[in-house]
């Protein structure tokens, strides 16, 4: 079954989707230069703070750096974003992670650099999807739940019968499974993103996965 899930949560991108990808990779190169162009205005107005005594990377080697990483990572982040939300505001969404990346580039593992990226895009969506809840404020929603059933990353499932078993299981154990089978994220790099010690991201996803078992086998055994 959680291979069958896996696959199928996988289905997003199919061979159309890839051909639409690899169509917009140029856009997206643009959007790389011009992000890397915007970080090298702001080494001229802002600097590069360093402290004393410190082994940090000059200013021209973290823009390099930077380059590096937009150019390397924008087509995961891309597709991060457009799994879970309109696809026309997945590049402007990768932008504002990478915007983020350079403001914080001192604070970027640079042997978890994609996991980090995950962790602030998780960040950057909530704040995007909390922007658009069209409601009072006293009728805004305390927890996903009660968007559950509009929730983008449901709707870009194919198969109905996963699409309810998950609708079941925690917004939490949601995230960690959709992480895990779309950006393929397990062990130290799903820790990263969930900003947890590797064994609680292990004992995470096999806690969501029972569940997602155990919700699966309620909706078949009807």
């Amino acid at each position: 079954m959680i291979a069958r899930a896996a696959l199928v949560m996988r289905g997003p991108y199919s061979a159309e989707s890839a051909r639409r990808v690899q169509d917009s990779r140029q856009t997206r190169h643009r959007q790389c230069v011009r992000i890397a162009d915007t970080a090298a205005d702001a080494d001229m107005t802002e600097g590069v703070a360093m402290p004393d005594g410190a082994d940090s990377p000059a200013p021209g080697d973290d823009l390099a750096w930077f380059t590096d990483v937009v150019r390397e990572h924008s087509t995961a982040l891309v597709r991060y974003f457009a799994r879970r939300g309109p696809r026309q505001d997945a590049e402007d969404l990768a932008a504002d992670v990478f915007a983020t990346a350079w403001r914080r580039r001192a604070d970027v593992p640079r042997e978890a650099v994609l996991p980090w990226l995950y962790r602030t895009a998780g960040f950057t969506l909530a704040n995007h999807r909390r922007k658009h809840v069209d409601a009072p404020v006293d009728e805004v929603p305390q927890s996903g739940e009660a968007r559950v059933r509009q929730d983008p990353e449901l709707s870009a499932l194919f198969d109905a019968e996963l699409r309810g078993a998950l609708q079941s299981v925690g917004e939490r154990d949601r995230r960690i499974l959709l992480l895990h089978a779309w950006e393929g994220l397990d062990g130290a790099e799903l820790a990263e993103v969930l900003g947890i010690s590797r064994s609680g991201a292990d004992a995470a996803l096999s806690r969501a996965r029972k569940r997602l078992r155990e919700a699966w086998g309620e909706r078949m055994s009807f």
